[in-house]
């Protein structure tokens, strides 16, 4: 007989194995290369990263038609755990910084690939009810990770160096003494900052082992695997995928709202952590490593946790047209607090409370988000729509990141969260042409495979 599967167990791991990586590569890395004294041109310009996210949707089909959702996820958590290895060994090189860009883009790249496997597998495994129902678990669940590394793994990172401050520091500059490694019994050291930085990815890739191993006991096997576990399914091709997908109703406006939405929001994203870490004199706010983690890992969570679960719950019960505004709304208004932190350049505790509106915020954002984003697709091309779907998603995060170091430098943190705050106008506009008003018919559509089991 078979054993029954906890869905809300299997989802929450699963996304928290989604988040993480995501986390790595496109927050963690921020903090990182800020402490190590990078320009916040360069940190921009490392909105490249996410490229592998934009380009995801065209090996998308690829994941649908060739083995199983299931053997996809596992293979790419494995390879995910040896390159978070390589990346805490190479921080502890001579040229942390190359290696590790080199290594946040081979992982940027598995990571995509496990996103689509992932997302398929959701889609695939639940009706369109328990998708809603369980959206707020999964939003959580990958926050969770972000916060785990944002938060947890940057507070260690930065603490451990912490320990190792050269006396007599004073300011905003702080300088951190050399750690010694003994090697094969050569004479080696490294800076307190990047043994940290070691660490936390060290810790990284010791998850992602535990997660597989987890992963290969519980996750289950959908109803559909017998067809899924065959050769490549004829009755689908690369090219139907894509047809499929852009002969939706109202498609230029469902893109144009996936592309620009996040506008506002992907300007904030990528300049918040510099800004919190940049010198009073600069316009920050002097946000040391460890105090970094301890701003996205502790009160923050409790409200991203209740803004997750409270906005899946709502959808699910009373619609999503009914939240889709009140949604939007919400998650959009925290880059005017931004601007206001900026202005008045407060202590610490203001920008504790900043967050903890904005993870509040983000929660009920998402959720509504997310569900909209799952029913852009075809139950027979699960895996190809929504990696493509997603793929735009990415690219309105990345143009505007890949900039925002430039459009930093030369504004200045008040005018550039500013203009943050205006740039949600646009996305939230676009709300008025979604096609919202045939929620129920998507929800009630047949899922060949699935449905068709008492």
């Amino acid at each position: 007989m078979e054993k029954k599967h906890n869905a809300g167990l299997w989802v929450s791991v699963l996304y928290f194995a989604q988040g993480l990586p995501y986390t790595v590569v496109n927050l963690m890395s921020v903090i990182f290369l800020k402490g190590m004294g990078t320009s916040n041109e360069l940190i921009g310009l490392t909105s490249l990263l996410s490229f592998p996210w934009v380009l995801k949707g065209l090996w998308g089909p690829v994941v649908d038609l060739y083995s199983t959702k299931r053997k996809w996820i596992l293979a790419t958590e494995i390879i995910c755990a040896f390159l978070f290895a390589f990346l805490a060994f190479g921080v502890l090189t001579p040229a942390p910084i190359i290696i590790s860009l080199v290594i946040f883009t081979a992982i940027a790249f598995v990571s995509a690939t496990h996103d689509i496997a992932i997302d398929g597998f959701y889609l695939n495994t639940l009706n369109k009810d328990q998708q809603a129902l369980f959206v707020g678990v999964r939003n959580t669940a990958y926050r969770g990770a972000v916060i785990a590394g944002s938060g947890l793994l940057v507070f260690l990172a930065g603490k451990l160096a912490e320990q190792h401050l050269v006396t007599g520091n004073t300011g905003d500059t702080k300088t951190y003494q050399n750690i010694p490694l003994p090697l094969f019994g050569s004479d080696f050291s490294v800076s307190a900052l990047n043994y940290g930085w070691a660490t936390a990815f060290g810790i990284c890739a010791i998850m992602f082992v535990l997660i597989y191993l987890f992963q290969r006991w519980y996750l289950p096997y959908p109803r559909n695997y017998a067809l899924e576990s065959g050769a490549p399914q004829q009755t689908t091709s690369f090219i139907e995928a894509f047809k499929t997908y852009f002969q939706q109703d109202k498609i230029g406006w469902i893109v144009t709202y996936v592309l620009i939405f996040r506008l506002g929001d992907a300007l904030t994203f990528k300049m918040a952590p510099p800004f919190l870490m940049d010198k009073v004199e600069k316009g920050g706010l002097a946000v040391s490593t460890s105090d970094m983690g301890l701003l996205s890992g502790t009160i923050g969570v409790m409200f991203l946790l209740i803004g997750g679960l409270l906005g899946g719950y709502l959808i699910a019960k009373q619609g999503l047209k009914k939240w889709m505004w009140p949604t939007a709304i919400l998650q959009n208004s925290t880059n005017v607090l931004y601007w206001l932190l900026a202005i008045n350049q407060p202590g610490i505790e203001w920008a504790y409370a900043v967050n903890s509106i904005e993870q509040f915020t983000y929660g009920l954002g998402v959720a509504a988000y997310t569900v909209f984003l799952m029913r852009t697709v075809r139950p027979e091309y699960e895996a190809s729509h929504y990696a493509i779907t997603t793929a735009f998603m990415a690219a309105g995060v990345l143009i505007p990141g890949v900039f925002s170091g430039y459009l930093q430098a030369n504004l200045g943190y008040q005018n550039y969260f500013f203009m943050s705050a205006l740039a949600v106008i646009p996305g939230m506009l676009t709300i008025f042409f979604l096609p919202l008003e045939d929620e129920k018919k998507l929800a009630s559509m047949p899922r060949p495979g699935l449905d068709d089991f008492d």
